[in-house]
């Protein structure tokens, strides 16, 4: 079988179901092919090129995340495929994906140093975000009998995290011209500033709530885990005050690959995951004492 791209292949997948092998490009194309024949069956192009594939052999979807930091689901046929739907969540490009067919939840990571998890199966549309990593997320897996995701970056970091909690939605941050709690106008608001005689402050906002807040008004850090914030982040005095030390409870483990990881695999069978690193060195690792 001759897969040609222009600009090379970035990912590709086989599908023993189906017979497929599925394969991206930095030519911004994604194809299918029959694996016995040769013969290419059909071809989507993407709005940029393709850093991750995942395919769902149950419904016969294919998970495609590119460049532009978006995730696009498509319908594959025997020879057609159709749209059908996209997903935009990232500020950066899409790392990796991975999917997990029984509770039909997509994970994505990000150079933008986030994990969002997306539910596919339930339909409702939610987006879980997760801050775990310092820097670019580089790989992805999931450990389905404990229901824990290990991700890898170029931070040097591996994080398992618990998935068999409920997670909160991060709150959509809201637009005021004010602090939403002292009711300090914002510097862009100068008829208020002309109006109290007072200089506009800097505008930030609360990651509990999603309130428009002024510094002073949000001074305080915490840790969210169950909102994905494994990091102290920014939030408002009043949520910084009912947040519970139960939930600041952590919700991943961290340990520390002491090389930059590029790539990743994890076999579940024995809990070993394979990692290679921009130090040209592979390390086996056992994780049967964190996943479990």
């Amino acid at each position: 079988m001759n897969i040609e791209k222009n600009g090379g292949v970035t990912v590709v997948l086989f599908v023993l179901e189906m017979e497929w092998v599925l394969s991206t490009g930095q030519d911004k194309s994604f194809t299918w092919h029959c694996s016995e024949s040769g013969q290419q069956l059909g071809t989507y192009r993407t709005t940029a090129w393709v850093s991750g594939l995942q395919f769902d052999v149950e419904t016969r979807h294919a998970f495609v995340g590119d460049h532009s930091g978006q995730v696009t689901i498509l319908k594959l046929e025997q020879d057609s495929c159709s749209l059908v739907t996209t997903f935009k969540g990232h500020t950066g490009n899409v790392t990796a994906l991975c999917w997990d067919p029984v509770q039909r939840v997509l994970f994505s990571g990000s150079s933008d140093h986030s994990i969002i998890m997306w539910d596919i199966g339930g339909r409702k549309g939610t987006a879980i975000e997760m801050q775990g990593h310092n820097e670019k997320v580089q790989g992805l897996c999931y450990a389905p009998h404990t229901r824990q995701l290990i991700s890898c970056g170029s931070d040097g970091g591996i994080v398992v995290w618990n998935m068999d909690v409920t997670r909160q939605e991060t709150p959509e941050w809201l637009d005021s011209d004010s602090c939403q709690r002292c009711e300090q106008p914002f510097f862009w608001n100068f008829k208020q500033m002309w109006d109290s005689k007072k200089i506009g402050l800097r505008q930030h906002h609360c990651r509990k709530c999603g309130q428009a807040v002024c510094g002073k008004c949000s001074s305080k850090r915490s840790t969210i885990p169950l909102m994905g914030f494994e990091f102290e982040v920014r939030v408002c005095d009043s949520c910084h005050e009912s947040i519970t030390d139960e939930e600041r409870a952590p919700t991943a483990t961290f340990h520390d690959s002491k090389h930059a990881v590029v790539h990743m695999h994890y076999e579940p069978t024995r809990s070993w995951l394979l990692t290679s690193g921009a130090d040209r060195v592979i390390k086996l690792w056992d994780m049967t004492p964190v996943v479990s």
